[in-house]
């Protein structure tokens, strides 16, 4: 009795730091706004992007060549033809399960 007891306020305390970290975690900041006053508005500057589409302002440097777009019927179509792939291999083995079927690879191109 006196270990159920125990596990009883042990279990009690924990949900009371558990409730406690969890109203921390998700209190909103608006009071925090409220204490401390608005500043005024700036414009941003945009940051320097790494990887950035647009070419360098040098001279002498082409301009970047955007890739083609693919229709998205054709990527569907590769996707279909996949899964076909995948069924009748699954089919096949479930057909003759071996151990070479089970390991051999599957000729799709989406394996590199």
């Amino acid at each position: 009795m006196e270990m159920l007891l125990m596990g009883l306020c042990l279990s009690v305390f924990g949900l009371a730091i558990a409730a406690v970290a969890f109203g921390a975690a998700t209190r909103s900041r608006s009071s925090d706004s409220a204490v401390h006053p608005q500043l005024p508005l700036v414009k941003a500057v945009a940051p320097a992007h790494f990887f950035s589409d647009r070419a360098a302002a040098t001279p002498n440097v082409p301009p970047v060549v955007r890739p083609r777009q693919v229709p998205i019927e054709v990527l569907l179509l590769q996707i279909e033809n996949h899964v076909r792939m995948e069924q009748a291999a699954a089919e096949s083995f479930l057909a003759s399960p071996t151990h070479a079927q089970l390991h051999s690879k599957t000729t799709t191109p989406f394996v590199n």
